[in-house]
């Protein structure tokens, strides 16, 4: 037998299926609270809209940047794991690729003001709660287990 469904059932299922807004601002701050160490974090708000969040994780400063809280805006988080000029810095790079396809799930190695740094960054539409939490773990543990060994390898 067919059932249909008039319209109004359509639109009651569309309402119960659209996933609710969450409150990025409150799941960056609660994530943050559950990885800092020693009362550590430190936000601040710009007037263009621009949050900007830094923690102490391990031997890591972790830095979340929110440009606003627009489907378009974006959330990025990085943290320094070595200061350039490096040591044998082709060597260095390979073993860098190498991680980035195979150990950094969604986040990276890069190079930002002279400085080597994991980083990942996502648009904010269709985030959910678990994503900014994973992201943030993310970047925060992969910079905390490899800042000392890059450090002791390739720093100048």
């Amino acid at each position: 037998m067919t059932s249909y469904q008039t319209d109004s059932e359509n639109s009651d299922m569309d309402d119960s299926m659209t996933e609710t807004t969450i409150n990025h601002l409150e799941v960056i701050e609660n994530v943050i609270d559950t990885l800092e160490e020693n009362d550590s974090a430190m936000v601040s708000h710009q007037n263009d809209g621009t949050y900007l969040w830094k923690f102490k994780y391990g031997s890591v400063e972790v830095f979340v940047q929110l440009t606003g809280t627009s489907d378009e805006d974006t959330i990025t988080i990085w943290s320094s794991v070595l200061k350039l000029p490096a040591k044998d810095e082709a060597t260095m790079m390979r073993s860098l690729l190498q991680m980035n396809c195979s150990a950094t799930l969604e986040a990276r190695f890069g190079i930002i003001d002279n400085q080597v740094v994991v980083i990942s960054m996502r648009t904010l539409e269709d985030l959910s709660a678990a994503e900014v939490s994973r992201l943030i773990t993310i970047v925060a543990t992969i910079a905390d287990e490899n800042d000392e060994d890059l450090q002791s390898k390739f720093g100048a």
